[in-house]
Protein backbone atom coordinates (compact mmCIF):
# COMPACT_ATOMS: atom_id res chain seq x y z
CA UNK A 1 0.00 0.00 0.00
CA UNK A 2 0.95 3.65 -0.29
CA UNK A 3 2.63 5.38 2.63
CA UNK A 4 0.04 6.24 5.29
CA UNK A 5 1.62 9.60 6.12
CA UNK A 6 1.52 10.65 2.46
CA UNK A 7 -2.09 9.58 2.14
CA UNK A 8 -3.13 11.42 5.30
CA UNK A 9 -1.35 14.52 4.07
CA UNK A 10 -3.60 14.64 1.06
CA UNK A 11 -6.69 14.53 3.29
CA UNK A 12 -6.06 18.22 3.98
CA UNK A 13 -7.45 18.80 0.49
CA UNK A 14 -10.85 17.22 1.17
CA UNK A 15 -13.83 19.58 1.31
CA UNK A 16 -17.47 18.48 1.12
CA UNK A 17 -20.33 20.90 0.61
CA UNK A 18 -23.45 20.22 2.67
CA UNK A 19 -27.00 21.08 1.53
CA UNK A 20 -29.19 23.52 3.44
CA UNK A 21 -32.24 21.29 2.92
CA UNK A 22 -30.65 18.39 4.80
CA UNK A 23 -31.47 20.15 8.07
CA UNK A 24 -35.17 20.54 7.36
CA UNK A 25 -38.00 18.08 7.82
CA UNK A 26 -38.34 15.27 5.33
CA UNK A 27 -40.24 12.00 5.03
CA UNK A 28 -41.79 9.54 2.61
CA UNK A 29 -44.22 9.98 -0.26
CA UNK A 30 -47.00 9.79 2.27
CA UNK A 31 -45.83 12.01 5.10
CA UNK A 32 -43.27 14.67 6.00
CA UNK A 33 -42.19 14.19 9.62
CA UNK A 34 -41.60 17.04 12.02
CA UNK A 35 -38.80 16.83 14.57
CA UNK A 36 -37.66 19.00 17.50
CA UNK A 37 -34.96 21.56 16.77
CA UNK A 38 -35.69 21.78 13.05
CA UNK A 39 -34.53 25.10 11.57
CA UNK A 40 -37.16 27.70 10.74
CA UNK A 41 -34.91 29.99 8.70
CA UNK A 42 -31.89 29.77 6.45
CA UNK A 43 -29.90 31.34 9.27
CA UNK A 44 -30.71 28.42 11.54
CA UNK A 45 -29.85 25.97 8.74
CA UNK A 46 -26.46 27.65 8.40
CA UNK A 47 -25.90 27.39 12.15
CA UNK A 48 -26.55 23.65 11.99
CA UNK A 49 -24.25 23.26 8.99
CA UNK A 50 -21.56 25.19 10.86
CA UNK A 51 -21.73 22.61 13.64
CA UNK A 52 -20.95 19.87 11.12
CA UNK A 53 -17.87 21.78 10.00
CA UNK A 54 -16.85 22.61 13.56
CA UNK A 55 -16.57 18.98 14.63
CA UNK A 56 -15.29 17.51 11.34
CA UNK A 57 -13.34 20.25 9.56
CA UNK A 58 -14.74 18.79 6.32
CA UNK A 59 -17.74 20.95 5.37
CA UNK A 60 -16.67 24.56 4.75
CA UNK A 61 -19.54 25.54 2.42
CA UNK A 62 -23.33 25.21 2.31
CA UNK A 63 -25.42 24.80 -0.85
CA UNK A 64 -28.55 26.97 -1.04
CA UNK A 65 -31.89 26.16 -2.65
CA UNK A 66 -34.00 28.81 -4.32
CA UNK A 67 -36.75 29.68 -3.46
CA UNK A 68 -36.52 27.73 -0.18
CA UNK A 69 -33.59 29.83 1.05
CA UNK A 70 -34.51 33.24 -0.37
CA UNK A 71 -33.61 36.33 1.65
CA UNK A 72 -33.67 40.05 0.96
CA UNK A 73 -29.94 40.59 1.47
CA UNK A 74 -27.54 37.88 0.30
CA UNK A 75 -24.46 39.89 1.16
CA UNK A 76 -25.65 40.01 4.76
CA UNK A 77 -26.38 36.28 4.63
CA UNK A 78 -22.83 35.65 3.42
CA UNK A 79 -21.44 37.72 6.27
CA UNK A 80 -23.59 35.79 8.74
CA UNK A 81 -22.31 32.48 7.34
CA UNK A 82 -18.71 33.69 7.49
CA UNK A 83 -19.23 34.59 11.14
CA UNK A 84 -20.18 30.96 11.75
CA UNK A 85 -17.10 29.73 9.93
CA UNK A 86 -18.73 28.57 6.68
CA UNK A 87 -19.34 29.97 3.21
CA UNK A 88 -22.21 29.97 0.73
CA UNK A 89 -21.78 27.50 -2.10
CA UNK A 90 -23.80 26.10 -5.00
CA UNK A 91 -27.14 27.68 -5.88
CA UNK A 92 -29.81 25.08 -6.69
CA UNK A 93 -32.82 26.04 -8.79
CA UNK A 94 -36.37 24.73 -8.38
CA UNK A 95 -38.76 24.29 -11.29
CA UNK A 96 -40.64 21.30 -9.95
CA UNK A 97 -43.08 22.57 -7.32
CA UNK A 98 -45.22 25.24 -8.97
CA UNK A 99 -48.48 24.23 -10.61
CA UNK A 100 -47.32 25.72 -13.92
CA UNK A 101 -44.63 23.02 -14.14
CA UNK A 102 -47.08 20.11 -14.08
CA UNK A 103 -46.17 19.14 -17.66
CA UNK A 104 -42.58 20.33 -17.61
CA UNK A 105 -40.50 23.45 -17.11
CA UNK A 106 -37.53 24.01 -19.41
CA UNK A 107 -38.97 21.37 -21.76
CA UNK A 108 -42.61 22.50 -21.66
CA UNK A 109 -44.48 22.93 -24.91
CA UNK A 110 -45.95 26.12 -23.45
CA UNK A 111 -43.64 29.04 -24.22
CA UNK A 112 -44.90 31.05 -21.25
CA UNK A 113 -44.00 28.21 -18.86
CA UNK A 114 -40.53 27.93 -20.37
CA UNK A 115 -40.14 31.68 -20.00
CA UNK A 116 -41.03 31.45 -16.32
CA UNK A 117 -38.54 28.62 -15.79
CA UNK A 118 -35.72 30.42 -17.61
CA UNK A 119 -36.41 33.63 -15.70
CA UNK A 120 -36.19 31.68 -12.44
CA UNK A 121 -32.68 30.62 -13.41
CA UNK A 122 -31.82 34.21 -14.26
CA UNK A 123 -32.86 35.06 -10.69
CA UNK A 124 -30.59 32.27 -9.41
CA UNK A 125 -27.67 33.70 -11.38
CA UNK A 126 -28.33 37.14 -9.87
CA UNK A 127 -28.18 35.48 -6.44
CA UNK A 128 -24.89 33.81 -7.42
CA UNK A 129 -23.43 37.25 -8.15
CA UNK A 130 -24.52 38.39 -4.68
CA UNK A 131 -23.21 35.30 -2.86
CA UNK A 132 -20.06 34.79 -4.91
CA UNK A 133 -21.20 31.27 -5.80
CA UNK A 134 -19.52 29.50 -8.70
CA UNK A 135 -22.09 26.85 -9.62
CA UNK A 136 -25.72 26.87 -10.69
CA UNK A 137 -27.06 23.35 -10.31
CA UNK A 138 -30.11 22.33 -12.33
CA UNK A 139 -32.19 19.25 -11.64
CA UNK A 140 -35.42 18.82 -13.58
CA UNK A 141 -38.50 16.78 -12.77
CA UNK A 142 -39.49 17.13 -16.44
CA UNK A 143 -40.76 14.04 -18.24
CA UNK A 144 -43.92 12.16 -19.22
CA UNK A 145 -45.95 9.29 -17.81
CA UNK A 146 -47.50 7.86 -21.00
CA UNK A 147 -46.34 6.99 -24.50
CA UNK A 148 -47.48 9.66 -26.92
CA UNK A 149 -48.08 12.20 -24.16
CA UNK A 150 -45.57 14.58 -25.76
CA UNK A 151 -42.95 14.77 -28.49
CA UNK A 152 -39.76 13.27 -27.00
CA UNK A 153 -37.45 14.93 -29.53
CA UNK A 154 -39.26 18.24 -29.26
CA UNK A 155 -38.71 18.25 -25.51
CA UNK A 156 -34.97 17.73 -25.99
CA UNK A 157 -34.87 20.58 -28.49
CA UNK A 158 -36.72 22.89 -26.12
CA UNK A 159 -34.42 21.85 -23.28
CA UNK A 160 -31.38 22.72 -25.39
CA UNK A 161 -32.84 26.13 -26.25
CA UNK A 162 -33.71 26.89 -22.62
CA UNK A 163 -30.31 25.81 -21.32
CA UNK A 164 -28.54 27.87 -23.98
CA UNK A 165 -30.41 30.98 -22.84
CA UNK A 166 -29.47 30.32 -19.20
CA UNK A 167 -25.87 29.53 -20.11
CA UNK A 168 -25.52 32.82 -21.98
CA UNK A 169 -26.39 34.70 -18.77
CA UNK A 170 -23.59 33.10 -16.70
CA UNK A 171 -20.76 35.27 -15.46
CA UNK A 172 -17.20 34.63 -16.57
CA UNK A 173 -16.29 32.52 -13.53
CA UNK A 174 -19.69 30.83 -13.12
CA UNK A 175 -20.67 27.33 -14.21
CA UNK A 176 -23.84 25.41 -15.00
CA UNK A 177 -24.00 21.80 -13.76
CA UNK A 178 -26.83 19.62 -15.06
CA UNK A 179 -27.95 16.74 -12.87
CA UNK A 180 -29.59 13.59 -14.20
CA UNK A 181 -32.03 11.05 -12.73
CA UNK A 182 -33.24 7.95 -14.49
CA UNK A 183 -36.84 8.09 -13.25
CA UNK A 184 -39.23 9.82 -10.84
CA UNK A 185 -41.49 11.69 -10.79
CA UNK A 186 -42.02 10.94 -14.49
CA UNK A 187 -42.30 7.21 -15.11
CA UNK A 188 -42.49 6.71 -18.90
CA UNK A 189 -39.57 8.93 -19.71
CA UNK A 190 -37.45 11.54 -17.96
CA UNK A 191 -35.97 14.38 -19.99
CA UNK A 192 -32.52 14.08 -18.38
CA UNK A 193 -32.42 10.40 -17.36
CA UNK A 194 -28.72 9.54 -17.63
CA UNK A 195 -25.20 10.87 -17.88
CA UNK A 196 -25.22 10.56 -21.65
CA UNK A 197 -28.16 12.94 -22.04
CA UNK A 198 -26.68 15.39 -19.54
CA UNK A 199 -23.32 15.16 -21.29
CA UNK A 200 -24.83 15.74 -24.73
CA UNK A 201 -26.71 18.81 -23.51
CA UNK A 202 -23.79 20.43 -21.67
CA UNK A 203 -21.32 19.62 -24.44
CA UNK A 204 -23.40 21.71 -26.82
CA UNK A 205 -23.36 24.64 -24.40
CA UNK A 206 -19.66 25.14 -23.83
CA UNK A 207 -16.80 24.67 -21.38
CA UNK A 208 -18.65 26.28 -18.46
CA UNK A 209 -21.38 23.61 -18.58
CA UNK A 210 -20.75 20.28 -16.84
CA UNK A 211 -22.48 17.18 -15.51
CA UNK A 212 -23.57 16.68 -11.90
CA UNK A 213 -23.47 13.01 -10.87
CA UNK A 214 -25.82 12.02 -8.04
CA UNK A 215 -24.68 8.66 -6.69
CA UNK A 216 -28.29 7.65 -5.94
CA UNK A 217 -29.64 8.35 -9.41
CA UNK A 218 -28.83 5.09 -11.18
CA UNK A 219 -30.49 1.78 -11.91
CA UNK A 220 -29.45 -1.23 -9.79
CA UNK A 221 -26.20 -2.74 -11.00
CA UNK A 222 -24.97 0.42 -12.71
CA UNK A 223 -21.19 0.77 -12.61
CA UNK A 224 -21.08 4.32 -11.26
CA UNK A 225 -17.30 4.46 -11.03
CA UNK A 226 -17.14 3.80 -14.79
CA UNK A 227 -19.33 6.86 -15.36
CA UNK A 228 -17.10 8.87 -13.03
CA UNK A 229 -14.03 7.76 -14.98
CA UNK A 230 -15.60 8.60 -18.32
CA UNK A 231 -16.78 12.06 -17.33
CA UNK A 232 -13.39 12.89 -15.83
CA UNK A 233 -11.71 11.56 -18.95
CA UNK A 234 -13.93 13.81 -21.07
CA UNK A 235 -13.41 16.81 -18.79
CA UNK A 236 -17.12 17.15 -18.08
CA UNK A 237 -17.58 16.09 -14.45
CA UNK A 238 -18.54 19.22 -12.55
CA UNK A 239 -19.84 17.96 -9.24
CA UNK A 240 -21.06 15.07 -7.13
CA UNK A 241 -24.22 14.75 -5.10
CA UNK A 242 -23.26 12.07 -2.59
CA UNK A 243 -26.02 9.93 -1.13
CA UNK A 244 -26.95 6.26 -1.08
CA UNK A 245 -29.79 4.08 -2.28
CA UNK A 246 -31.12 0.60 -1.71
CA UNK A 247 -33.94 0.62 -4.27
CA UNK A 248 -34.42 3.98 -5.95
CA UNK A 249 -33.55 7.57 -5.01
CA UNK A 250 -33.53 6.97 -1.27
CA UNK A 251 -31.32 9.96 -0.33
CA UNK A 252 -29.70 7.97 2.47
CA UNK A 253 -26.38 8.59 4.18
CA UNK A 254 -23.61 8.10 1.63
CA UNK A 255 -22.02 4.67 1.90
CA UNK A 256 -25.01 3.22 3.74
CA UNK A 257 -25.91 0.69 1.06
CA UNK A 258 -22.50 -0.11 -0.40
CA UNK A 259 -19.34 1.31 1.22
CA UNK A 260 -17.22 -0.55 -1.33
CA UNK A 261 -18.96 1.36 -4.12
CA UNK A 262 -18.09 4.67 -2.45
CA UNK A 263 -14.47 3.49 -2.19
CA UNK A 264 -14.42 2.51 -5.88
CA UNK A 265 -15.85 5.89 -6.84
CA UNK A 266 -13.20 7.74 -4.82
CA UNK A 267 -10.47 5.61 -6.40
CA UNK A 268 -11.58 6.85 -9.83
CA UNK A 269 -11.98 10.43 -8.60
CA UNK A 270 -8.38 10.44 -7.40
CA UNK A 271 -7.12 8.54 -10.46
CA UNK A 272 -8.86 10.99 -12.81
CA UNK A 273 -7.66 14.21 -11.18
CA UNK A 274 -11.04 15.01 -9.64
CA UNK A 275 -9.70 15.29 -6.10
CA UNK A 276 -7.64 17.91 -4.34
CA UNK A 277 -6.95 21.62 -4.19
CA UNK A 278 -6.29 21.85 -7.93
CA UNK A 279 -9.48 20.04 -8.94
CA UNK A 280 -12.56 21.85 -10.23
CA UNK A 281 -14.87 18.97 -9.23
CA UNK A 282 -17.18 19.89 -6.33
CA UNK A 283 -17.94 17.19 -3.77
CA UNK A 284 -21.38 17.71 -2.23
CA UNK A 285 -23.99 15.85 -0.23
CA UNK A 286 -27.62 15.64 -1.33
CA UNK A 287 -29.57 13.93 1.42
CA UNK A 288 -32.81 14.30 3.34
CA UNK A 289 -32.87 12.61 6.73
CA UNK A 290 -36.26 11.11 7.53
CA UNK A 291 -35.67 8.96 10.62
CA UNK A 292 -32.28 9.96 11.96
CA UNK A 293 -31.39 13.35 13.46
CA UNK A 294 -30.31 15.81 10.82
CA UNK A 295 -26.96 17.08 12.07
CA UNK A 296 -25.52 13.67 13.06
CA UNK A 297 -26.70 12.38 9.68
CA UNK A 298 -24.56 14.97 7.92
CA UNK A 299 -21.62 14.36 10.24
CA UNK A 300 -21.77 10.63 9.56
CA UNK A 301 -21.94 11.29 5.82
CA UNK A 302 -18.88 13.53 5.56
CA UNK A 303 -16.94 11.12 7.78
CA UNK A 304 -17.89 8.23 5.47
CA UNK A 305 -16.54 10.16 2.48
CA UNK A 306 -13.37 10.99 4.39
CA UNK A 307 -12.84 7.37 5.40
CA UNK A 308 -13.26 6.01 1.89
CA UNK A 309 -11.07 8.78 0.49
CA UNK A 310 -8.33 7.79 2.94
CA UNK A 311 -8.63 4.17 1.88
CA UNK A 312 -8.57 5.15 -1.80
CA UNK A 313 -5.40 7.17 -1.22
CA UNK A 314 -3.77 4.02 0.19
CA UNK A 315 -4.05 2.11 -3.09
CA UNK A 316 -0.52 1.27 -4.24
CA UNK A 317 -0.78 2.69 -7.74
CA UNK A 318 2.62 1.48 -8.92
CA UNK A 319 2.07 -2.09 -7.77
CA UNK A 320 -1.45 -2.05 -9.19
CA UNK A 321 -0.25 -0.80 -12.58
CA UNK A 322 2.48 -3.47 -12.63
CA UNK A 323 -0.02 -6.23 -11.87
CA UNK A 324 -2.37 -4.90 -14.52
CA UNK A 325 0.40 -4.81 -17.14
CA UNK A 326 1.36 -8.37 -16.23
CA UNK A 327 -2.25 -9.52 -16.53
CA UNK A 328 -2.13 -10.79 -12.96
CA UNK A 329 -5.82 -10.58 -12.19
CA UNK A 330 -5.73 -11.81 -8.61
CA UNK A 331 -2.75 -9.70 -7.63
CA UNK A 332 -4.37 -6.55 -9.01
CA UNK A 333 -7.63 -7.29 -7.27
CA UNK A 334 -5.77 -8.09 -4.06
CA UNK A 335 -3.93 -4.76 -4.08
CA UNK A 336 -7.23 -2.99 -4.61
CA UNK A 337 -8.96 -4.88 -1.82
CA UNK A 338 -6.05 -4.50 0.62
CA UNK A 339 -6.60 -0.73 0.59
CA UNK A 340 -10.36 -1.07 1.01
CA UNK A 341 -10.10 -3.42 3.98
CA UNK A 342 -7.63 -1.20 5.83
CA UNK A 343 -9.24 0.13 9.00
CA UNK A 344 -8.25 3.80 8.85
CA UNK A 345 -10.50 4.94 11.70
CA UNK A 346 -7.84 4.95 14.45
CA UNK A 347 -5.44 6.78 12.14
CA UNK A 348 -8.10 9.35 11.24
CA UNK A 349 -8.89 9.91 14.92
CA UNK A 350 -5.22 10.75 15.54
CA UNK A 351 -5.13 12.91 12.42
CA UNK A 352 -8.12 14.92 13.64
CA UNK A 353 -6.68 15.39 17.12
CA UNK A 354 -3.43 16.67 15.65
CA UNK A 355 -5.45 19.41 13.96
CA UNK A 356 -7.45 20.44 16.98
CA UNK A 357 -10.56 18.52 15.93
CA UNK A 358 -12.44 15.97 18.05
CA UNK A 359 -11.13 12.43 17.63
CA UNK A 360 -14.75 11.25 17.47
CA UNK A 361 -16.92 13.96 15.85
CA UNK A 362 -20.16 12.03 16.44
CA UNK A 363 -19.47 11.75 20.16
CA UNK A 364 -18.30 15.36 20.33
CA UNK A 365 -21.54 16.62 18.84
CA UNK A 366 -23.61 14.50 21.18
CA UNK A 367 -21.66 15.83 24.18
CA UNK A 368 -21.87 19.45 23.00
CA UNK A 369 -25.49 19.93 24.09
CA UNK A 370 -26.21 21.68 20.80
CA UNK A 371 -29.15 19.43 19.90
CA UNK A 372 -30.76 19.93 23.31
CA UNK A 373 -30.31 23.69 23.00
CA UNK A 374 -31.94 23.99 19.58
CA UNK A 375 -34.75 21.66 20.65
CA UNK A 376 -35.53 24.14 23.42
CA UNK A 377 -34.88 27.34 21.48
CA UNK A 378 -36.65 26.53 18.22
CA UNK A 379 -40.19 26.27 19.52
CA UNK A 380 -42.85 27.95 17.43
CA UNK A 381 -42.65 29.34 13.95
CA UNK A 382 -42.70 27.40 10.71
CA UNK A 383 -40.22 24.54 10.50
CA UNK A 384 -38.26 24.22 7.29
CA UNK A 385 -38.90 21.09 5.29
CA UNK A 386 -39.08 19.61 1.86
CA UNK A 387 -40.92 22.23 -0.12
CA UNK A 388 -40.27 25.05 2.36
Amino acid sequence: MNDVATALGRLEELAIEVPSWAYGNSGTRFRVFGTPGTPRTIHEKLADAAMVHEVTGLAPTVALHIPWDKVDDYSALGEYAAGLGVGLGTINSNTFQDDEYKFGSLTSSDASVRRRAVDHHFECIDIMHATGSRDLKIWLADGTNYPGQDDLRGRQDRLAESLAEIYARLGESQRLVLEYKFFEPAFYHTDVPDWGTSYAQVLALGEKALVCLDTGHHAPGTNIEFIVMQLLRLGKLGSFDFNSRFYADDDLIVGAADPFQLFRIMVEVIRGGGYGKDSEVALMLDQCHNLEEKIPGQIRSVLNVQEMTARALLVDREALAEAQRAGDVLAANGIFNDAFYTDVRPILAQWRESRGLPADPMAAFKASGYQKKINEDRVGGHQAGWGA
